[in-house]
């Protein structure tokens, strides 16, 4: 008789550097299964919960997840923007740091003009696909194409700290599938005529599901990782 492979869901707090896609080769190692997916890619800058389907039944539920709220913690350095929208791309001044003053009235309007359904424009460095090929790889080959703006939901967009001498926002951001974190600080950057791009990323929360209750990849062991499996 066959053995059933184990099924179910391992919440992991993806370390930096990482792509989504080591994350899920990792743990093909570790388990021995080979159909292992995941729920929201994570940039490989950023960091956070990542909620990873573990055999054929659990990644046939993947899109459970695909939809639920986010919510994510991000800093926004002024100053600069990047051809990748975060820290990892070809930085451009847009104004000298010492021209930079913050006005924390003037940064929560701008805020606010950024909460609710708004439209953004998908990032050149992502992976949606256009005309059958993705956006990323048009980008690496120097193209650049139009993109429609896409209708997205930013219910809480909070200030949690200015730091005025490196010029920098921390922000707290809950939001509906689709939202690109790089863009809304690229977007407000702008909007405040100083430029901007995202210096960290972490996820924090895919709906009821928090990164406190995951655990970085290399802490799961070939003899204990099913300790961990949750059947959602």
């Amino acid at each position: 008789m066959i053995q059933e492979a184990p099924s179910g869901f391992l919440l992991i707090d993806k370390p930096t550097d990482w792509t989504s896609h080591d994350v899920v080769g990792y743990l093909r190692g570790v388990t021995g299964i080979r159909k292992i997916g995941h729920a929201g890619t994570l940039d490989p800058f950023a960091t956070g919960l990542l909620i990873v389907a573990v055999s054929r039944a659990a990644t046939k539920r993947i899109d459970e997840f695909q939809g639920m709220t986010k919510i994510y913690e991000t800093t926004l350095q002024f100053g600069s923007s990047s051809d990748t929208q975060d820290l990892t791309g070809v930085l451009s001044e847009v104004a000298p740091l010492d021209d930079i003053t913050l006005d924390e009235s003037v940064v929560l309007k701008t805020l606010l003009a950024f909460t609710g359904t708004i439209q953004q424009i998908p990032p050149m460095y992502s992976a949606k696909k256009v005309g059958g090929k993705k956006l990323y790889e048009l980008a690496r080959e120097g193209k650049e194409i139009e993109r429609q703006p896409v209708e997205i939901n930013i219910d809480t967009l909070e200030l949690l700290g200015i730091d005025t001498e490196k010029k920098m926002l921390s922000l707290r951001v809950v939001c509906s599938k689709g939202t690109y974190i790089r863009t809304l600080c690229h977007d407000i950057g702008a909007a405040l005529g100083f430029g901007g791009y995202c210096a960290t990323l972490r996820r924090t929360h895919i709906g009821e599901f928090s990164v406190e209750q995951a655990v970085e990849p290399k802490s799961l062991e070939k003899t204990s990782w099913q300790k961990r499996l949750l059947a959602l």
